[in-house]
């Protein structure tokens, strides 16, 4: 497969809610590349654990969660002015070691963490604003369209954009480094994964081997085409890292509802669901009940989603794989029905009122893709209205006998058995 942008689905394949970074900025795990100054002497180094065994040895001073810290140079930069202006112990919790021994002995050591306020409001800033950057970022790789690759595993070459690669590594090598609308920094993602196949090394196990030919063997017949989630090397490439401020991604995705676990009142006669409003695929139009979205897209632009699923004879799969398709042609603008791209949405729906495309769909070989598995709206709730098409299989069948596991009467089981049908049926065929 020669991929490149232009092929069943028009000039890219994405998987998304949409796109991603150019230089990655400072993120938990990777080095700072920027000097980290000391917060009382002139000293400063570039390697963040270089500088905390200074301030501990030196000054006896830690700083609690330091990997949680968006900006670490900013942060040093803060601290060391306000230390000018103030005493340490304004701002420190002091512990002292070796308490119950003799007073020379004893050493005061600062404990510089967000249980002081202003700590607190300056970590929450400076991860706000790391996160604005990352989104930014995000942004422009979604409307960048100068990707260019060559897939890791084979010859073919990508452009356009990113997700065309990552759908094509997933699908043809079973290799997969997650959704594209999780990834951040997709460049250097590529290229620091390259760089570990280029030196011969497995890129789960990481393990290094004498040649190509034996490593793509052994990636193979261990099933190791897969990342290894435990390398925080490759913690700056998922959005979810830059989420929220004092949490670790594993926290983060291991979230429950831990927080309301019993308080000692089981009762939950005063629990209100929230209904969830599922988005129309033309409009912004949003209707809490499926009855009324399907009603919606019917009345206001002639789209029958009923209408295709019984024609097609689609079951419930089917249907997610062609509302993702639909959501993401008209993302980009584009007629699902010819494929004509315009310069805007609403510029699509003309097209489609007018030329009579809303129900004609493409061949079902081009929206009946693996990739489209994945919501382009991760939030996309039209998602979770759909009706299983078995349904309607399921009703056409109800008058066929079931026999059940008791099997007591088994006189009144041989005279209503489909079996003695079918063997007088047979008798008297012949």
């Amino acid at each position: 497969m020669a991929a490149c942008t232009r092929n069943r689905d028009g000039d890219d394949s994405i998987l998304e809610p949409l796109s991603f970074p150019e230089r990655p900025p400072d993120a938990p795990g990777v080095p700072c590349e920027e000097l980290l100054v000391c917060l009382f002497c002139p000293s400063s180094e570039r390697q963040k654990d270089v500088l905390l065994k200074h301030l501990l040895l030196e000054h006896k001073l830690v700083i609690a969660d330091v990997k949680l810290i968006a900006d670490l140079p900013k942060y040093l930069l803060f601290w060391r002015g306000r230390f000018l202006e103030q005493p340490i112990t304004d701002f420190c919790s002091v512990i002292k070691t070796n308490s119950t021994g003799p007073i020379e002995k004893q050493e005061d050591y600062f404990l510089l963490c967000d249980v002081l306020p202003e700590d607190r409001v300056l970590r929450e800033k400076l991860q706000q604003k790391r996160l604005e950057e990352v989104l930014e970022q995000q942004q422009q790789e979604r409307e960048d369209r100068s990707f260019q690759r060559v897939c890791m595993f084979c010859s073919d070459e990508f452009s356009g954009n990113r997700a065309s690669l990552l759908n094509h590594m997933a699908r043809e090598h079973s290799f997969s480094i997650g959704l594209p609308d999780n990834i951040v920094y997709c460049n250097q993602f590529l290229e620091a994964l390259q760089r570990k196949l280029d030196n011969l090394q497995c890129l789960y196990c990481e393990k290094t081997f004498r040649d190509k030919t034996t490593l793509k063997d052994h990636m193979r017949k261990k099933a190791h085409r897969r990342i290894n989630a435990n390398n925080s090397e490759y913690d700056r490439y998922y959005i979810i890292n830059y989420l929220e401020l004092g949490k670790t991604w594993e926290e983060v995705q291991s979230e429950d509802d831990r927080e309301m676990v019993d308080d000692g009142d089981d009762d939950w006669s005063d629990w209100q669901s929230h209904p969830v409003s599922a988005v129309c695929l033309f409009c912004d139009h949003q209707s809490e009940t499926m009855e009324q979205i399907y009603t919606h897209m019917k009345e206001a632009h002639g789209f029958d989603l009923h209408k295709l699923r019984t024609e097609l004879s689609l079951r419930f799969y089917d249907q997610v794989k062609l509302v993702n398709f639909l959501r993401r042609q008209l993302h980009q603008s584009r007629c699902y029905g010819c494929q004509e791209t315009f310069s805007c949405r609403q510029e699509v729906l003309c097209h489609l009122k007018e030329a009579g495309h809303v129900m004609q769909l493409p061949h079902k070989s081009t929206w009946n893709q693996p990739q489209y598995y994945f919501p382009t709206y991760e939030n996309d709730a039209l998602l979770c209205t759909l009706s299983d098409g078995d349904e309607d299989e399921r009703n056409v069948s109800e008058d066929v006998p079931v026999i059940s596991e008791d099997v007591s009467n088994l006189r009144a089981l041989k005279q209503n058995s489909v079996l003695k049908s079918l063997l007088k049926s047979r008798g008297s065929c012949r």
